[in-house]
């Protein structure tokens, strides 16, 4: 079955607005699944150890889809930070979307409703800077080759959009493969023929 086209972010994108002396920062970075999400929401306290809140908002399927979502308000009153994130992302018409707002405290109150739009106004200003790119399905595939063989898929995998996922080394190198589906049977055929039918790609 075919599915219809969407687009992704193409790359981080970050943002920043001083409200009522609160510091609010949106970043916004592509995720495939919620596990990434909540890593980056992890990484993002990292970076910014001494902010009050860290409020995440992830859809991590196509655009609009609710099977793989998630949302923190992060200390701020329920339903006025992480909530209201989730609704413009998921009205984005972007998927594989995850943006995390970080606020500094300048001792203001915003009230509720003044954290709701300072949150998802920090979403819908970060989305406005974001460039997108189409999504590719990626497919796995398994690949048995000698050391020698390296330099030959090394360049057939970056010349079609490919990433090698994982390598196990032993008399051969066993490798893990993603390539867009787009291109595997043309990777599989330069592969065929720049190793002379010796090597031969196997789909996952």
């Amino acid at each position: 079955m075919s599915q219809a086209r969407f687009d992704v972010p193409a790359g981080p994108v970050e943002v920043e607005e001083i409200i009522k002396r609160s510091r609010f920062i949106t970043r916004i970075e592509r995720v495939s699944v919620g596990a990434e999400a909540r890593a980056y929401h992890a990484r993002m306290r990292q970076v910014h150890p001494e902010a009050r809140h860290h409020c995440l908002a992830f859809a991590a399927g196509r655009p609009g889809c609710t099977r793989d979502i998630g949302a923190s308000d992060d200390g701020e009153p329920a339903g006025s930070a992480g909530r209201p994130m989730l609704n413009v992302v998921l009205g984005s018409g972007v998927g594989q979307l995850a943006a995390v707002v970080v606020r500094y405290s300048g001792g203001i109150k915003l009230g509720v409703g003044g954290l709701v739009r300072a949150y998802a106004g920090g979403v819908k200003m970060a989305l406005e800077a974001l460039e997108t790119t189409p999504f590719v399905p990626m497919m796995q595939a398994s690949l048995l080759c000698d050391y020698g063989d390296m330099p030959l898929i090394t360049h057939l995998t970056e010349r079609h959009g490919g990433e090698i996922l994982d390598q196990q080394y032993g008399g051969q190198i066993q490798l893990k493969l993603a390539l867009p589906s787009t291109t595997q049977a043309e990777f599989a055929r330069a592969l065929a023929d720049g190793s002379r039918g010796r090597l031969m790609l196997k789909p996952d």
